[in-house]
């Protein structure tokens, strides 16, 4: 089956170009520049044609199974599907679920989480409904005595493809400030109740993180498994990243540490929301101090799927990166960084996982999204009518 793109602005590599894109059996198999006189050829307009979206790292999963604290949906396949609807209408085509292994204080529902997700994804990907390509990305809270317990079983999982080092006890990393650990889960707590908490986690921390993170490691080295740490700080927790071989570090929270990831050849992700919202909702560095200083390799959609296209022209238009590097944090760069060589860029012999994108009053918005030829919106309203 052929399909033929024209007219529209295609974005390589390291360029933009107008022309049009063939499509072949699910891949990319010729690219021309200038007019094509194709009548059956979709007519962009003018229109962006970008790689589809890479996402590393998404809460957005866990947020439809538990839509509300402690209420959990009671069709997991449903919530899968809400989830890859809302990953494709993002131009996501290859999402790395994040599911957290780490209970704090949600107690039993973490690991209640945990097994809902990975049956329902699963389940749903033997259907074959999902439009996107799911893969699974497994946080691993090492402060908790638990991890091991739960991490485990799924370490030979087939569709695996990323493992991150967390630590959120109160002193560490993101939360230094106990004042903003407080402020971040929003619990109503007496400040004896709060020292009480704090106590017991740091003690719990002390007992166990060491012996779990190393475990953690060995286990990602035996099978080559990318591994992430995540709100890196100090020089220190960049010094452990290098003797542990991390490739990605995940949301550092000051640009000391992301310099000196730099320096060591660690992949810098930062989250797709903080360069839109211009700032760190956890009162961290800013996503784009790190883009202007080239210190940034990654966007993340965190827990705004549709905030990948908006940073990527925010960094473009604010910052005057070039609109393919920009392009790239959110496709070409995510790709490469778990191994994937097969998608990420609009190239021939690449998967056809592309992305339309138009800019309505200044706002990318995505209007359809293609995961290996297929498409998975068809009416697309004329400028005129935008």
């Amino acid at each position: 089956m052929n399909i033929i793109i024209k007219n529209a602005r295609i974005l390589l590599r390291d360029a933009v170009i107008t022309g049009s894109v063939k499509i072949t059996n699910s891949f990319i198999s010729a690219i021309s520049q200038g007019s094509c006189n194709v009548t059956n050829a979709i007519d962009f307009d003018g229109d962006y044609l970008m790689p589809g979206f890479v996402e590393l790292h998404t809460d957005n999963l866990e947020q439809e199974l538990e839509p509300r604290p402690g209420v959990f949906w009671p069709d997991p396949l449903t919530s899968v599907m809400a989830h890859d609807a809302q990953m494709v209408s993002a131009g996501i085509t290859t999402v790395l679920d994040a599911v957290s292994l780490g209970e704090y204080h949600d107690g039993p529902s973490r690991s209640k989480i945990l097994d809902m997700s990975i049956h329902a994804l699963r389940k749903t990907r033997r259907t074959g409904v999902l439009k996107a390509d799911h893969k699974l990305h497994l946080r691993c809270e090492y402060s908790d005595p638990k991890v091991l317990e739960m991490f485990t079983p799924h370490i030979d999982d087939d569709v695996l493809m990323l493992v991150s080092l967390m630590d959120h006890t109160p002193g560490q990393r993101q939360f230094t400030d106990t004042d903003l650990y407080r402020r971040y889960y929003q619990k109503n707590w007496s400040d004896e109740e709060f020292n009480d908490i704090a106590r017991r986690l740091v003690a719990t921390q002390a007992a166990c993180a060491m012996d779990n993170r190393k475990a953690i490691v060995d286990l990602c080295r035996q099978r080559n498994m990318p591994i992430a740490s995540h709100d890196d700080t100090t020089p220190e927790h960049i010094t452990q990243a290098i003797q542990e071989r991390i490739a990605i570090s995940e949301f550092p929270t000051t640009r000391e540490a992301a310099e000196l990831a730099r320096e060591a050849g660690i992949r810098i992700v930062m989250g797709a929301p903080n360069v839109v919202r211009d700032g760190s909702h956890s009162g961290n560095v800013a996503a784009r101090d790190l883009a202007e200083a080239g210190l940034l390799d990654i966007l993340s959609s965190d827990y705004v799927p549709g905030s990948l296209a908006s940073a990527a022209f925010a960094l473009h238009r604010e910052l005057d990166i070039p609109l393919p590097e920009c392009v790239a944090k959110i496709s070409l760069n995510p790709a490469r960084a778990i191994g994937l060589s097969d998608r990420g860029e609009i190239r021939v012999g690449q998967r056809a996982d592309m992305v339309r994108v138009r800019e309505i009053e200044g706002i990318p918005a995505v209007l359809q999204t293609w995961s290996v030829g297929s498409m998975s919106t068809s009416e697309i309203p004329t400028k005129n009518a935008a």
